[in-house]
């Protein structure tokens, strides 16, 4: 099996923490900005209006708060606010849960169970096992960094040999935004950064002191106008399913679907498989690459 379980100890660049208190008045105010009066039963009245979005004072009624309240709470002092406060303002800004969740994260961190964010992410032995066993189903574990711990021969055959990298560089962001072969590889390259860029700011507002999470945004930032811009949009979703169209250099394009399973012993650790349609040329192409697998790791192994 082709595994590499950790990072290096050591980053490049150690990132400045994350400000929580501007994380929370940025999401705040672009959440405010993406919604019109008439979403939410308000008079418009257009020239008129000097902000884009909702104002201030109408999002406060609202959610049932006093406009003062929360102008505190958009300036980033979340620290008194109540669970039912946020959720009246979630309602009102209309969140979706993994949006809700993220304000949470942000405005009352201390509600939290606190870990150390910085430690290396390991990958127990008895996963590592199971990968292994899961011949013919491409599958990977995946850190809270978007970073790669750990993954079978069948997801190499699928995604490249990640063996082959630099233990830094195992890293869905840096893979994505900073490697040509990935913008080939994903025939909707766009909504894969998208989806990278938004797993990666719901961490980082559960990590906002992660050194290590805060160097690989500052690096991406200097290195990628696109995944700037994506930062910048401050969107935020978990996407445990779905599907993804690839280009394969081997066998052509293939549809496989998505299953992520967030692991249970609080390690912030998903288990991500993939299989295709029974029957389907991307089956045939899955096994393929399977066969192919297995013949380069006996090959290797001599």
């Amino acid at each position: 099996m082709e595994r590499r379980d950790e990072q290096p100890g050591t980053v490049a660049a150690v990132g400045r923490p994350l400000d929580r208190r501007a994380e929370l008045s940025e999401f705040l105010r672009s959440r405010r900005a993406r919604l019109k009066p008439e979403d939410v039963g308000l008079p418009d009245f257009g020239r008129h209006r000097r902000v884009p979005g909702l104002r201030r004072e109408e999002l406060a009624q609202l959610a049932g708060v006093s406009v003062a309240y929360y102008t505190r709470l958009e300036q980033g002092n979340g620290r008194n606010v109540s669970a039912e406060v946020l959720d009246s303002i979630a309602r009102a800004l209309r969140l979706t849960d993994a949006e809700h969740a993220h304000l949470t994260h942000l405005a009352k961190p201390k509600s939290h169970k606190k870990k150390p964010a910085a430690r290396q992410q390991q990958v127990r032995a008895a996963l590592c096992r199971l990968l292994d066993t899961m011949d013919g189903v491409p599958a990977y574990i995946v850190g809270r960094r978007s970073e790669i711990l750990a993954w079978n021969r069948t997801a190499a055959a699928l995604f490249g040999d990640w063996a082959e990298l630099p233990a830094a560089e195992r890293n869905w962001a840096r893979m994505v935004f900073l490697r040509p072969e990935y913008r080939e590889l994903f025939v909707d390259w766009e909504q894969k950064a998208i989806d990278v860029v938004c797993g990666l700011r719901m961490n980082a507002g559960c990590y906002p002191d992660d050194p290590r999470l805060s160097a690989l945004v500052g690096e991406l930032s200097v290195k990628s106008e696109e995944f700037r811009l994506l930062w910048a949009t401050h969107d935020v979703k978990e996407k445990s399913h779905g599907v993804k169209r690839l280009r394969h250099p081997l066998v052509g394009e293939l549809s496989v679907h998505f299953e992520s399973f967030r692991l249970p012993d609080d390690t912030d650790q998903s288990l991500v498989t993939y299989h295709a349609e029974p029957g389907s040329g991307s089956a045939e192409s899955l096994r393929l690459l399977a066969s192919w697998g297995a013949d380069a790791a006996r090959a290797a192994a001599g």
